[in-house]
């Protein structure tokens, strides 16, 4: 499936496309920025407050020099949550188109267990996490069409692929 829509960063709108994808093997890795992932626990999903705005979103955060997404997906929520992926898929990724460059970010599920309690990002980028019922993500942020999109898929391959990893089902 591909969207096409305008991302707003500081009034400025620029376009922005969005793919499903099952691989990011393909995708340019030095245009890849982002890496955030739609988290399950106990069929719950995972949502962080932003310190800087407040506002709730799914985890995640920038890819670092050396490496892989999936490196990149495990790092950020173990720090922006206090969980521990357990398992993860590709969900999709949105191409933003700026004047001087063009960025990849990408989105992936995954199952994950709590380490500890939350107590804090160690970058502060993250205030608060909590477990919602994912039905109802839309009390939270809504993210228009990519990102009812992003969710629907998540929910779907949780469904379909990930919830025999979910803890709630195994013990």
């Amino acid at each position: 499936m591909e969207i096409h829509d305008t991302f707003n960063s500081a009034g400025q709108f620029f376009p922005i496309v969005y793919h499903d994808a099952d691989d990011f093997s393909a995708l340019p890795i030095e245009q890849c920025r982002q890496v955030y992932g739609v988290c399950f626990c106990n069929g719950k999903m995972i949502i962080g407050q932003r310190s800087k705005n407040n506002q709730w979103g799914i985890i995640g955060g920038t890819i670092e020099p050396g490496e892989t997404y999936e490196q990149t997906l495990v790092r950020e929520i173990k720090e922006e949550s206090n969980t521990r992926v357990i398992v993860s898929l590709p969900v999709g990724y949105q191409i933003i188109s700026e004047p001087t460059k063009t960025i990849y970010q990408l989105r992936y599920v995954a199952v994950v267990e709590p380490i500890g309690p939350f107590v804090a990002d160690p970058d502060n980028g993250i205030a608060a996490i909590q477990f919602i019922d994912p039905m109802q993500y839309r009390n939270y942020f809504d993210w228009g069409q990519i990102g009812a999109r992003i969710i629907q898929r998540s929910q779907e391959l949780y469904q379909s692929k990930l919830i025999t990893y979910d803890r709630s089902i195994t013990q």
